[in-house]
């Protein structure tokens, strides 16, 4: 198939949604599929406000549709709810053409982070963006949940997978010179990611974060004795998680956490708040050999996971294939015939 996939999020943002993107895309290609990215390197762009690393594509619409008809797809995704996606939903819905949607960020979450717009607001915009869509594709049980109390229906399975050539037990004297045990966070820097509930634990050993954000300089001056790695890609990142002793993930928003996944392919035990995002990733874990800990007492999951073994982590992991997130993908598209689909646009729906 001619497949389309639009996104605000992509490169250079380093994120869970953008490395799902771009191995999905490389997935799909290598199975013999065109893939076609409409993402803002493409546009004229403007930075996010609160948050500059993310670039703003300014009035894409005109352009959106040229691409479009241009690429002629089989089948559209839209990935996410900003200008972009806005546009592709509105090219869509005019011309009456099936499109399918993802739900990779609680923003509704992150919007009352950060401007405390109550969370009824986002939804009731959630709904009208995910409504036409043929289906809704979420990662995991727990946010299936949650967006139906919400009223967003049409909802997909979409899991994820973990590159286990690439994240796996490896060299692990990255941290020789830190006292043990060694906490790590990897992740976006940022208020919605909670790390400060990480940073204030009482903890033996040292904290390690990888990645950057709008709150690094703020950590940075609040937390002086934290090791602050910056971004770490690939082999470095690997190396980072297998260098350390636990992964405390404390974010309470995540639709996922690939990292998680990403910690136990290297071999290291997860400790985390019991909330959608980690419990699901780990719903599976047989609970007499836990692969993670999940506390509402995160200093407790942290002290606990020390006594995990990093081999049980590793075997979890091998279990996540990339194969199957996409083969969940292709099944729950939307495809069409392109031959009729882009001709004048159709009354609106």
């Amino acid at each position: 198939m001619r497949i389309l996939l639009v996104s605000d999020a992509w490169m250079p943002q380093v994120n869970g949604v953008v490395r799902t993107l771009a191995t999905l895309r490389d997935h799909l290609t290598t199975r013999g599929h065109a893939v076609e990215m409409i993402t803002p390197d493409r546009f004229r762009t403007v930075p996010c406000p609160t948050y500059p690393e993310i670039r703003l594509a300014i009035l894409p619409g005109r352009s959106m549709a040229r691409m479009i008809d241009a690429a002629r797809p089989c089948a559209i995704h839209i990935a996410t709810e900003g200008p972009l996606g806005l546009a592709a939903r509105s090219y869509c819905v005019r011309r009456g053409i099936p499109f399918t949607t993802a739900f990779h960020t609680k923003f509704a979450d992150y919007l009352h982070a950060r401007t405390r717009m109550p969370i009824r607001w986002s939804y009731r915009a959630l709904r009208w963006f995910h409504g036409p869509a043929q289906a809704v594709m979420v990662a995991t049980q727990g946010i299936e949940d949650e967006l139906q109390a919400h009223g967003i229906g049409n909802i997909r399975r979409w899991t994820r997978g973990v590159d286990t050539a690439l994240f796996a037990p490896q060299d692990n004297t990255l941290y020789a010179d830190l006292p043990r045990p060694v906490f790590l966070y990897v992740g976006r820097v940022a208020v919605e990611k909670n790390i400060a509930a990480f940073l204030t634990l009482d903890l033996p050993g040292s904290k390690v974060v990888v990645g950057d954000g709008p709150q690094l300089a703020e950590l940075k001056r609040r937390y002086p004795a934290v090791h602050f790695a910056g971004a770490r890609h690939g082999q470095d990142l690997a190396r980072h998680y297998a260098s350390a002793d636990v992964f405390v993930f404390p974010s309470l928003t995540d639709t996922f956490g690939l990292v998680v996944l990403e910690a136990l392919a290297c071999g290291l035990p997860v400790a985390a708040y019991p909330v959608a995002g980690p419990q699901d990733v780990v719903a599976d874990q047989d609970p007499a050999a836990p692969v993670a800990v999940l506390d509402h007492d995160l200093r407790a999951a942290a002290l606990a996971a020390l006594e995990l073994p990093p081999d049980r982590c590793r075997q979890f992991a091998e279990h996540c294939s990339w194969d199957r997130s996409v083969d969940q993908f292709l099944d729950n598209l939307a495809p069409f015939p392109p031959d009729s689909a882009f001709g004048p646009p159709q009354a609106a729906a």
